[in-house]
């Protein structure tokens, strides 16, 4: 049964593939834009980062950390474009929809907009160091949208030249913002990265259909997403061994790993595994020695890296970068699961493909869930 219910989602998952880098489908759900209406409607499920509210005055999103961590929230009025004034609600900044021209600041916001296929509202964008989309590139190439400079030094000149109706920020970040403060341009926060699920991550893209007036068709894709990833969820359920995983790598002495709560430490577990720090609480990031993490990986099978690799990766590769890997469980025992953003737009497509990557790690944990002649998308085990 489970084996015919995989040939399934493997079927489901090309279609999911299609929609989101298919054709225009414009205007459905402009229809319903801030209106409420069933058909728009905009309710987050699994996302902690935002709600939504709709009033006789509009749509009232309000935007708060998702790990709790930060105090700071965001809260907009969102109407339809050209409306007359409306009693803003205190606390809340009006903000017309859809919007025309933005400024994405990340890959995770730029993917939103991807799969939405709304590029066409993209004017600027920061580093294109591993930008795929084709269709981006021939923007960049043309100058129908520009690139605004890198976090920490963007180029307020070329920012205020695209005059885009907003900029979309990852406020908890380091990166440059207080310096946009000055350009008296909306900077709206977009916290898909603060999210702890995969499911919680995808669904901003509710969110960005709201500032497009892409509602109906956001909800439909999510909701795609999330009966894909679901499924494939229910595969793992039963299963009797569930593998240990390590992620990461040292940096500067350093061995940044997400906590016990995170969005990774998730992922491992819904696809059959086990994060390393099963008894840890932390949603965010953690900063590690080696020393460290060597005594809590004694058993761990699989050792997950993504990195930018010139050339091809091997384990004498890694092993180069600093002797002591060799002495990891994972490395001795030819369990590195491995992605290289030269080759692939991880990060460009991950966000809105949590069923993707689940599926890889399925295959790699427990590859008698999934057809033999499975192939890998993101994730695949180091030779």
């Amino acid at each position: 049964m489970k084996r015919i219910l995989s040939v399934f989602l493997l079927l489901a998952l090309a279609v999911l593939t299609v929609s989101c880098q298919g054709g225009k489908s414009k205007g459905a759900g402009r229809a319903a834009a801030v209106s409420g209406t069933k058909a728009g409607a905009v309710t987050p499920q699994y996302a902690a980062g935002f709600s939504v509210r709709y009033t006789d005055a509009g749509c009232l999103v309000d935007i708060q950390d998702p790990q709790r961590e930060e105090s700071a929230s965001f809260h907009y009025l969102l109407v339809p474009r050209g409306s007359k004034s409306v009693a803003v609600p205190d606390g809340y900044t009006r903000l017309e929809v859809p919007v025309q021209r933005v400024v994405c600041m990340t890959s995770l916001q730029l993917s939103n907009f991807i799969c939405l296929d709304e590029l066409d509202r993209v004017a600027g964008i920061t580093s294109t160091r591993h930008l795929f989309n084709p269709d981006m590139k021939e923007r960049l190439a043309d100058g129908r949208t520009q690139k605004i400079g890198i976090e920490g030094n963007f180029d307020n000149e070329i920012i205020l030249g695209l005059d885009p109706d907003l900029i979309l920020i990852s406020p908890f970040k380091r990166g440059g913002y207080e310096a946009l403060k000055g350009v008296d341009i909306p900077l709206i926060p977009h916290l898909g990265y603060k999210e702890m699920t995969p499911l919680g991550q995808a669904e901003w893209i509710k969110f960005v259909g709201l500032l497009c007036g892409e509602e109906e068709k956001a909800n439909r894709i999510f909701g795609e997403i999330a009966q894909r990833y679901n499924a494939l969820k229910a595969l793992t359920a039963d299963v009797a061994e569930r593998p240990v995983v390590l992620s990461g790598e040292l940096h500067g002495g350093n061995w940044y790993v997400g906590g016990g709560r995170s969005f990774l430490a998730q992922i491992f577990r819904d696809a059959g595994g086990e994060y390393f720090l099963p008894a840890d609480e932390n949603s965010g990031g953690l900063n590690l020695d080696f020393e460290t993490v060597y005594s809590q990986t004694a058993h761990a099978r699989y050792w997950r890296i993504v990195n930018s690799y010139a050339g091809t990766f091997t384990y004498e590769a890694l092993k180069a970068e600093d002797a002591r890997y060799a002495d990891l469980y994972a490395f001795q025992n030819k369990g590195v699961i491995y992605c290289n953003m030269r080759e692939k737009p991880f990060y460009e497509n991950m966000p809105v493909e949590p069923d993707v990557v689940l599926s890889d790690l399925i295959h790699i944990f427990h590859p008698e869930l999934l057809p033999a002649d499975y192939q890998p998308v993101f994730y695949e085990l180091l030779q």
